[in-house]
């Protein structure tokens, strides 16, 4: 019963629209009645692309070295290729083949254990490699040319329109069609395309466009997506004369600025509270945006640009930009569009430099470097103003403050849930010097593991904060969901001078347990202070170090450049270094060392965390 009326409150704060629509989407495909299980399948065929434009080179950036002898599955783990297309429904990491590999899409569950994680088999399908091949071409190449179609009629003859698991997801479509507009924006073949594109643009569109409202109800990345993809992909419909193209560019017009203005809120945080799905997003918009400028069409809506500009500005207050980095912030799936620069999954300099250039008509990274190449490809006009220097930020309808101090960044995650959070990381802190990641979150490792690591990596023990009486801060209902929301108390404003960069939140969770935390960054230390209170047994703190060779002497935790300290006003039960593990990238487990003081009763804790110049 108790875990009846913690689902309904939370099923109430997801927002009933939100939760009919996914209600409504899942009763259609269950009777059968749904319409998007009446469309026609639809065969593309060869030529896809002529390459009038291949040795146009002007002065264009090198290609992506990737897809070429090998690719980078979530941009970490390596898939040998060849000229031949890969086999598209195994894994490609164990070549393991997917079972029953034509059954209709709806057919396949969520969570098959015969499929396993059903990313690893969607990354290939998600085509990537056109705009690489595309690139390729553009520059001389013709053998990537003719692999282009060799590789895209292979794709077709396999995976049937609507058949097996790459045409389960609306996102994942959305996707295929984004990279072949990008392709095509390269390869400058957009209204002369052929016959081939024009049907491969149709079996995605009227795959996408009858679920949309599930999108929708998703109130995460897949509704820009879809929604990208049916603007991008009707415009481009109705230059080659489809009529129905019209129809699907309106829905996607209208949904991207909807998704915009309820998604992005006015200080730029985006609903999944994710680094990675906020790039995802921006992207997104960003190559709606270019396809948008390319083809001379409509502006999108003033309120629109606002959103994007502030989301562009959130993204870049988070990274480091000497090396693109940025904190391993909520649910990270290893997903990353527009891969046309020879940059890291981990490096969000393109992304930040594209939109600053759309949206902002600023350079958000100096001096030039391959952070450039997108927007190069892409053909987009290159900010003409700097902009201004990383300071400290608050976004407050989001729940991030970003404390800096020249080289030195703190990052505080306090609770702020409009939408469902995905990971139990209130007050979380990240801290990063001079590019190097000290206080790091352990991210999210993979969607379809055991139970107890699906718990441990969304959990609070995977987090820099407080965890009480050894469980989570918000009670798990779900694979992706917690109950009894977290919100904030007693917020301390930003203040800044020549002491240092002050802010603090604290919150009450559902079951009295309260956690106060205040942060003072300085030229040469972080200092933490923790008031806790209200639980019943114990309290452990947490602090996730960087890999190294670490020790504790006389209380002090150093690798002798760093020391971290704690004092507390009450006994400690414990103080110690353990092994945890964290996962940089989706699918990888790695150690990494982790301090834990435990108390076992109310008390103030003081957290000083040195390094040397």
């Amino acid at each position: 019963m108790k875990r009846f009326v913690t689902l309904a409150g939370t099923l109430m704060s997801l927002g009933l629209p939100s939760v009919l629509r996914v209600a409504v989407y899942r009763l259609g495909l269950r009777s059968g009645l749904h319409r998007v299980l009446r469309i026609a399948p639809v065969t593309p065929a060869a030529p896809f692309f002529k390459g009038d434009a291949v040795g146009a080179v002007g002065a264009l950036p090198e290609p992506v070295a990737d897809w070429q002898t090998a690719a980078h599955i979530f941009g970490r783990w390596p898939v040998t290729l060849t000229d031949e297309p890969p086999v598209w429904i195994a894994n490609p990491l164990t070549e393991a083949p997917v079972p029953d590999p034509m059954r209709s899409w709806w057919k396949i569950p969520d969570f098959d254990p015969a499929v396993g994680d059903i990313k690893l088999i969607w990354e290939l399908s998600r085509m990537d490699w056109l705009p690489a091949f595309a690139q390729h071409a553009r520059k001389g190449d013709k053998t990537s040319l003719e692999k282009l179609d060799r590789w895209l009629s292979d794709w077709i003859a396999h995976n049937p329109a609507y058949l097996g698991p790459n045409w389960k997801c609306g996102q994942e479509a959305s996707i295929r069609v984004m990279n072949m507009a990008a392709a095509a924006m390269i390869l400058e073949e957009t209204r002369s395309a052929s016959a081939g594109v024009r049907d491969f643009l149709v079996a995605h569109l009227q795959r996408i466009a009858p679920t949309m409202s599930y999108a929708i109800g998703q109130d995460n990345n897949h509704g820009t997506s879809e929604a990208a993809a049916l603007f991008i992909g009707g415009t481009w419909l109705e230059m080659l004369g489809v009529d129905r193209g019209a129809r699907w560019a309106s829905i996607g017009r209208t949904w991207l600025k909807d998704r915009a203005s309820h998604l992005i809120a006015r200080d730029g945080s985006f609903s999944q509270y994710s680094l990675n799905y906020h790039r995802v997003m921006l992207d997104t918009y960003c190559l709606a945006e270019a396809w948008r400028m390319r083809h001379g069409l409509a502006p999108f809506a003033p309120e629109t640009l606002q959103r994007l500009q502030a989301a562009a500005r959130w993204l870049r207050d988070m990274i480091d930009l000497q090396t693109g980095d940025g904190p391993n912030l909520g649910a990270n799936d290893g997903a990353r569009l527009l891969q046309l620069a020879n940059t890291g999954y981990r490096d969000f300099r393109p992304s930040v430099q594209l939109a600053f250039a759309l949206f902002l008509n600023q350079r958000a990274v100096e001096p030039a470097g391959p952070w450039d190449d997108t927007i190069r490809w892409l053909n987009i006009p290159v900010g003409t103003e700097p902009a201004a220097p990383q300071t400290s930020f608050v976004a407050n309808e989001g729940g991030f403050a970003g404390l800096r101090r020249g080289s030195t960044f703190a990052m505080l995650r306090y609770p702020r849930f409009r939408f469902r959070p995905s990971q139990a990381d209130a007050l979380h802190v990240d801290l990063w010097r001079s590019g190097q990641n000290l206080l790091r979150d352990a991210g999210t490792y993979s969607y379809n593991t055991s139970p107890d690591l699906l718990a441990y990596f969304g959990g609070t023990a995977s987090h820099n904060t407080v965890m009480f009486d050894g469980r989570d801060q918000m009670p798990r209902l779900g694979r992706f969901l917690f109950g009894k929301w977290l919100s904030t108390f007693r917020l301390e404003p930003l203040s800044e001078g020549a002491e240092g960069s002050r802010f603090g939140a604290g919150y009450a969770d559902s079951s009295g347990a309260t956690h106060h935390r205040r942060l003072h960054l300085t030229d040469d230390a972080l200092e933490v202070v923790d008031d806790i209170a209200g639980f019943r047994e114990k309290a452990v703190l947490r602090w996730r170090l960087a890999p190294g060779q670490w020790t504790i002497r006389d209380g002090v935790i150093s690798n002798g450049r760093e020391f971290l300290s704690i004092d507390c006003d009450v006994p400690v039960a414990r103080l110690e270094l353990v092994e945890g593990e964290e996962s940089r990238f989706y699918l990888e487990r790695t150690k990494v060392p982790v301090v834990e003081l435990e108390v076992r009763s109310p008390c103030r804790l003081r957290t000083q965390f040195r390094w040397s110049a």
